[in-house]
């Protein structure tokens, strides 16, 4: 790790420790190195920070949306972390190359399938690209959920420092069989992926997939 990649890496850990009380207890279950497809709830932008420095030094990478770069401080940090650009709206064959590159290098990819921030902490509906992914790399699917960080802000103004969970759940790989992965299969596949981050959190927190007794596990094969 170069000095300057250490020294933001040291700062930015410390000063979410100084903001939060960070829960890491769980992420010692979260492997020392991949491949391995870490599919995550996405509330803001306390999460990329709060998870990447407390998981160091395991090799982890992910998406970001294009328009990040277009904020030089914001392009330098992601620079540093080793963040995929990707173009929403379209799918992008390059950051899926570089995606694949980077499970089979053997890094821990990390992956929000919700595409955006909540802002409230609620699941959205999962997008299926996460399907994708994960059939063409054939790569083990941890889930894992934070919850706490949507009160950050006004946590800061209030001067009180904000409690941030966070939970790992079971690992799991995709088994398809047969079956023609057509659009709507994606869909299932990928709300199943989403039902394993959704029982992960506390109920008021579970939006979109609230109903957890609707949830399948049609197409997960869980590995322990």
């Amino acid at each position: 790790m170069s000095l300057v990649k250490s020294v933001v890496n040291t700062s930015i850990k410390g000063m979410t420790r100084i903001l939060c009380r960070v829960d890491t207890r769980e992420l010692a279950s979260v492997p020392e190195q991949g491949p391995l497809l870490l599919v995550a709830n996405h509330i803001n932008f306390l999460d990329a920070p709060v998870v990447y420095t407390h998981l160091l030094p395991r090799p982890m990478t992910g998406f970001v949306k294009a328009e990040t770069w277009e904020n030089p401080a914001m392009g330098f940090l992601f620079n540093i972390w080793g963040g995929i650009p990707i173009k929403r709206g379209e799918v992008d064959m390059e950051a899926l190359n570089q995606a694949l590159a980077a499970l089979s290098a053997g890094k821990i990819f990390a992956v929000a399938p919700e595409g955006t921030r909540s802002g409230d902490g609620q699941l959205k509906r999962g997008y299926p690209g996460i399907t994708t992914l994960a059939m063409h790399s054939q790569a083990p699917i941890l889930p894992l959920a934070y919850y706490g960080g949507e009160k950050f802000r006004d946590n800061v103004r209030r001067l009180r420092r904000t409690d941030f969970h966070i939970a790992v759940g079971r690992p799991f790989t995709l088994e398809i069989g047969e079956e023609k992965v057509v659009r709507h299969v994606r869909q299932a596949i990928t709300d199943e992926i989403m039902y394993q981050i959704a029982i992960l959190l506390p109920p008021a927190y579970r939006g979109e997939y609230a109903n957890i007794e609707a949830a399948t596990q049609k197409y997960l094969r869980f590995i322990h």
